[in-house]
């Protein structure tokens, strides 16, 4: 029997933590509820962390980067020599992310799941050569059975070594020239939303540019139409290496117990499949902001997520998520060392 690791069971949230997080929020000197979505939060870690007062000074950010066939259709205002260019700029300390990740103090890894730039050995970058990017999904599946598998492990590895490295809280980021086409593919499949509902603009196209970017996807989706309800095959047929790596982090953390700050659009999407695969791993998400790509409200409001941040990002590689990260730090500072009515001595509202 093949491998079904992204099955098996997500571990279990702690009752017991969760709820006494909860019952210190409303002994604090604040009026219950006053500090809104920091205090839900506060109590979610809690019950991630199985302690009364969490914490997330240690973070884990895995960049998944790979290319994607369907650029041959023209759908992004970039060219594909971008995604290897950009490898060099996160390992070199340029990108926005690689900036972030330094004034958070964060662990940041970068991993090449398959480009079409030939031969590139960065280093500081693990080169995995699951292919030269995908194949281009109008014609045929993005992947085989055989690298989505290596994409989904990939996502699985790099979770691992976040909690082998101590990680409280593990962000996936991505890059990939035409990974909004494979994201907005993936959406329309699993949600059954009109195309041009969740098709945007990327990295800049104008209108005409968005306008053939629903035309591609809805042939690919008329190609694929008969493997809609098979959620794997799905995430094969219209994803990325990137998206699937994604895929495979979000559920291994579930499994071994780190909580994920989600990305932007094409990170939600990610978490979107990993629900479809394993429903358990949804309690295991927080989401770091809404983003200025259309698609990304519809597929936020099917996770029933509530992001913390709305800065009309749209840029991708974990930063969204990047920039909440002192937001849940706060969160967990002001849960962990307000004082309660009774040790200020300060008089709560009658009962």
């Amino acid at each position: 029997m093949t491998d079904t690791w992204w099955l098996n069971p997500c571990k279990a949230v702690d009752a017991s933590a969760h709820e006494q997080a909860l019952a210190r929020q409303q002994q604090l000197t604040k009026p219950a509820g006053s500090l809104g979505q920091l205090e839900a939060v506060a109590v979610q870690l809690a019950g991630l962390q199985g302690q009364l007062k969490p914490s997330v000074d240690h973070v884990w950010i895995a960049i998944f980067a790979g290319d994607h066939g369907v650029v041959a259709e023209g759908v992004s205002a970039f060219p594909q020599a971008v995604t290897g260019q950009m490898l060099h700029n996160f390992v070199t300390g340029g990108a926005a992310i690689s900036v972030l990740a330094r004034q958070l103090d964060a662990q940041l890894e970068v991993i090449d799941l398959g480009t079409v730039t030939p031969s590139l050995n960065l280093p500081g970058v693990r080169h995995l050569n699951i292919g030269a990017g995908t194949a281009n999904f109008v014609s045929g599946p993005a992947m085989t059975q055989a690298q989505g598998r290596l994409a989904l492990q990939a996502g699985r590895d790099s979770a691992r070594r976040a909690l082998e490295g101590g990680a409280q809280l593990f962000i996936g980021g991505e890059m990939g020239i035409g990974n909004t086409t494979a994201a907005s593919a993936l959406a329309c499949a699993l949600l059954d939303c009109r195309v041009s509902d969740l098709t945007g603009p990327g990295t800049g196209l104008n209108a005409e540019g968005v306008s053939h970017k629903v035309a591609v996807i809805e042939r690919a989706l008329a190609l694929h139409a008969d493997q809609r309800d098979d959620a794997l095959q799905t995430l094969f047929n219209l994803g990325g290496f990137e998206i699937a790596a994604l895929v495979g982090a979000y559920l291994a953390c579930a499994q071994e117990g780190v909580a994920v700050l989600v990305d932007g659009f094409i990170c939600t999407v990610a978490a979107l499949v990993a629900t479809r695969l394993n429903p358990a791993c949804r309690e295991w998400l927080v989401f770091g902001h809404g983003g200025a790509e259309p698609g990304h409200r519809p597929v936020l409001q099917s996770l029933a997520a509530q992001p913390l941040l709305a800065l009309g990002l749209r840029l991708g590689e974990g930063s969204g998520a990047a920039l909440a990260v002192p937001l849940l730090r706060l969160a967990c500072a002001l849960h962990g060392q307000m004082a309660t009515f009774a040790e200020a001595a300060v008089a709560d509202r009658p009962a």
